[in-house]
């Protein structure tokens, strides 16, 4: 079955981690924190409606400015996810520039501060040059965004400071049989749209009158091709310890591609548990105790530039394990 989106790292193992995740029959794009963007097209960038960042270490922050300025002209808004103090870091960043010309500009942002058990709002609108408007609040149970076929959860673990991992499960996938509806004489037209939304939904008694006749969506299941949906998870920048471990074990069990920090070989331990960071081996280890089908390790440390083979290696053999 077709998938819903396509995603792929926009940098190098050794570069700002940064993962694009396009919809296929969508004008939307998800972007996985914002270090180093520049190997995005403005088309691309267009496309982002969501960002989801780590946290805001300038690796995976820098790129926000260069976001802001593609889409300072574009009608839909741009919502922002982050940790505890993406609210300042946004302000900030908005507050370093002299908006006295973009009155007329269209672009608003809805910033989400992702804590413990709040999510903290507030919007910034370009024609009231970026002033932040009232915060409201929100109760965090894990769902940061649901949509009708997409879910994006966050969990809360740290880095020395508070850091979010991220993942998104898609709906299960429903396309049609053509060959069945043909077989029962229906065609194809804007009520399979509506079909699928009350397959998602489970409402099995939802009317749909078809050829003078009156159909209930499970008097129609036939037509109906029902596969698992997509999950991807996002993870960097944590620390080794177990607490963090457990709560990305439960976020991302059953992903189909896991992307995950593998910043030092296990045999620097010591170094990685000083700097707060995974090591491939304990990468690997999460990806096969949540059961994930494919891991992607990103952001490596420079150290090992001559030999990344060894890494890699050790978060796959972890794995496999």
């Amino acid at each position: 079955m077709k998938p819903t989106f396509h995603h792929f790292p926009v940098n190098g193992i050794f570069e700002d981690p940064v993962v694009y995740l396009r919809f296929l029959r969508q004008r939307r794009a998800f972007l996985f924190d914002a270090g180093d963007v520049s190997a995005l097209s403005s088309r691309d960038i267009n496309k982002i409606t969501d960002i989801f960042v780590t946290h805001t270490h300038i690796d995976h922050f820098i790129g926000f400015d260069m976001i802001l300025r593609q889409l300072l002209r574009r009608d839909t808004p741009l919502r922002v996810y982050g940790p505890e103090g993406i609210i300042s870091a946004i302000k900030g960043k908005l507050q370093g520039y002299a908006w006295n010309v973009i009155s007329e500009y269209p672009l608003q942002i809805m910033v989400h501060e992702v804590r413990e058990d709040i999510i903290l709002k507030v919007g910034f609108s370009a024609f009231n040059r970026f002033v932040p408007e009232a915060e409201n609040e929100t109760t965090f149970r894990g769902v940061i965004l649901e949509e009708d076929d997409i879910k994006v959860k966050a969990a809360v673990v740290e880095h020395d400071i508070p850091v979010l991992a991220f993942s998104i499960e898609e709906d299960r996938h429903i396309n049609i049989d053509k060959a069945r509806l043909t077989e029962r004489g229906l065609s194809v037209g804007p009520w399979l749209s509506d079909f699928k939304d009350a397959l998602r939904k489970g409402h099995r008694d939802r009317e749909f009158r078809l050829n003078n006749r009156l159909y209930r969506t499970v008097d129609l299941m036939d037509i109906a091709i029902i596969t698992e949906g997509q999950k991807v998870s996002y993870v960097m920048d944590v620390s080794p310890v177990e607490d963090n471990i457990e709560r990305i074990v439960e976020l991302v069990k059953g992903s189909h591609t896991l992307y995950i920090e593998s910043y030092f070989l296990q045999e620097d331990f010591p170094r990685a548990l000083e700097r707060r960071h995974l090591t491939a081996e304990i990468a690997g280890r999460i990806a096969r105790d949540a059961s994930v089908k494919e891991i992607v390790p990103l952001h490596i440390s420079p150290k090992y530039r001559a030999f990344p083979e060894r890494v890699l290696e050790e978060a796959q053999q972890a794995f496999r394990r």
